[in-house]
């Protein structure tokens, strides 16, 4: 039978299905990392992003074509996390928007969408490579328009051909970026595009899908349950509401809200979005809560589940629980300073270089653009310098600085742990900001880094045979050294990055080494390089076993 329209409720299903296959298929997708670190991330990544706007599609009651489109890209934006998932819900920004004002959307319509998609993809990443998810999406949008100019107007082919070609595409990531091909894998955040298509497309066609990875959510980005024994609950009722508006939300409507949720209870969320607002909170008294909305305006989507009967809380990720112990209100300051940090020696050294707040995360786990608006809300500063510290957070960064108006916000692109140190070590306050990132910027050049972890599987790259278990040191463009020894690894890594030019050498150690260990490393580089300094600091980081830096 041909199909030559569709409309909101089977654009859900396909959305929902999407999610819900890529969510099954994440690990697989973690595998085909280049790198055989244990913390493949893209399938991860790709799977949270999706299903924070999956939630917010969930929690929907009848919605029109453009109510759909807005829960999709406003969720997706704000959970997004890596850049892949940040790519992910470009696309999704880019695609809403092509068929947001349609009840019903044809191959022209959707063709357009394809296009409006990947143009959106493409302007939010600096430097574009091809070889990777935007080649992918590209590939479709492409195939999308050439089935529409020839006069394909059933929406069966058009939806296998597509996937059929961006599967296509996808088996030449590895011609397209040479790294790929030497480690015998395509694109990770391409399969994960297609597997979304695919998953979407099964709906599309009627088959059973199973939804239980999608629970309608009311602004909660990603959220984990643990059980706990019913003493420990503090608060018993988990509420879930929206308040519809009769104007734009406004910053200190959000705030005065959150400030009196935070007295009646705790795990707190509270989202603006134009005319509305999405709140989730734990408390003993919902009712108050929800008076208390209703001052603002109508209240929908209302949800109270009783924690105690369940024997279990949904528990916000660690970025939150560390964000309650910092939600003492700061006082004014004119410029403020959040990072990304992983372990506790790492806080500990940033908190004393005088940043204001951290964000847990990096390479194992990174954090959502929604962390990042978040943190931005807690400094209470008029211009926050964010330090990423890890290039896979870049992208989430800067979407959080497009949606913050109240503040100016300057991301400084570190990609390592260092980097960041050094940029606050050169911080001065009686310079502009302007003049601050442009000092921060030159002098992260001058800082090389390596880091010390563990093969999880065999493979070659670089030239090196690796294989699973060995020690790696990886450097800024690549992999350094390979060892069955880690001694050995850090000092063939170290080798390659200290030059005539290097002075000191900074060595942080993490949470699976011991301070012994630490010690004995520290003496067998300052034997190695007597001409540098070396310094030892406890860094507490996971999956690393050091984090080094030459400058």
């Amino acid at each position: 039978m041909v199909c030559k329209g569709i409309g909101t409720a089977t654009i859900i299903k396909m959305f929902l299905a999407g999610a819900q296959n890529l969510e099954a298929k994440k690990e697989w997708i973690n595998e085909l990392n280049v790198f055989p670190v244990p913390d493949g991330d893209t399938g991860t990544n790709m799977s949270m992003t999706i299903l924070s706007a999956a939630r917010e599609v969930a929690a929907l009651n009848d919605p029109s074509m453009k109510d759909l489109c807005k829960a999709i890209s406003s969720g997706s934006l704000r959970g997004a996390r890596g850049n892949s998932g940040v790519i992910l819900s470009q696309l999704f920004r880019g695609f809403t928007k092509g068929i947001q004002d349609h009840e019903e959307v044809n191959v022209a319509i959707l063709a357009e969408a394809f296009q409006r998609a990947v143009e959106t993809a493409y302007k939010a990443v600096m430097k574009p490579k091809e070889g990777t998810i935007l080649t992918v999406a590209k590939g479709g949008a492409d195939k999308a328009m050439e089935l529409w100019q020839d006069g394909v107007t059933d929406l069966d082919e058009f939806f296998s051909k597509i996937i059929a070609h961006e599967e296509y595409v996808l088996s030449r990531t590895p011609e397209m970026l040479p790294v790929l091909k030497e480690a015998g894998v395509v694109d990770s955040g391409g399969q994960g595009l297609v597997v979304v298509l695919q998953g979407a497309y099964d709906a599309f066609c009627g088959k059973e899908i199973d939804y239980s990875a999608i629970k309608p959510s009311s602004g909660s980005v990603s959220v984990k349950a643990s059980a706990q024994d019913e003493a420990d609950i503090k608060f018993g009722y988990c509420t879930e509401f929206i308040i519809m508006l009769d104007h734009e939300a406004k910053i200190e409507e959000e705030n005065q809200l959150k400030s009196f949720l935070e007295t009646i209870g705790d795990s707190i969320v509270c989202v603006s979005d134009d005319d509305i607002i999405k709140v989730h909170v734990h408390t003993n008294h919902p009712g108050q809560a929800f008076e208390k909305a209703l001052t603002l305006g109508s209240l929908s989507n209302m949800k109270v589940d009783n924690m105690r009967l369940e024997h279990q809380e949904k528990l916000f990720k660690e970025s939150e629980i560390r964000a309650a112990s910092q939600k003492e209100e700061m006082p004014h300051k004119e410029v403020g300073f959040i990072s990304v940090s992983a372990g506790e020696g790492l806080d500990r050294i940033f908190k004393e270089l005088g940043v204001d707040y951290m964000i847990e995360g990096g390479q194992t786990m990174n954090p959502s653009t929604e962390d990042m608006l978040g943190a931005i809300r807690k400094v209470n500063a008029d211009t926050i310098f964010i330090f990423p510290n890890n290039k896979n957070i870049i992208l989430a960064a800067n979407q959080a600085q497009t949606l913050t108006e109240d503040k100016k916000i300057i991301v400084v692109p570190t990609k390592t742990i260092p980097q960041g140190i050094t940029s606050v070590i050169n911080y001065i306050p009686e310079m502009s900001p302007e003049e601050n990132e442009r000092t921060m910027l030159e002098e992260i050049n001058h800082v090389k880094t390596g880091q010390i972890t563990y093969a999880v599987r065999d493979t070659s790259i670089d030239g090196k045979d690796i294989h699973q278990g060995d020690y790696m040191g990886i450097g800024d463009a690549g992999i350094l050294s390979v060892s069955k020894d880690m001694n050995d690894a850090v000092l063939s890594m170290l080798d390659e990055m200290i030059d005539e030019n290097t002075e000191l050498v900074s060595v942080y150690y993490g949470q699976d080494v011991s301070e012994d260990e630490a010690n004995a490393m520290k003496a067998r580089i300052e034997e190695r390089f007597s001409s540098c300094d070396c310094e030892l600091q406890f860094g507490g980081q996971p999956v690393y076993y050091y984090i080094i830096s030459a400058e």
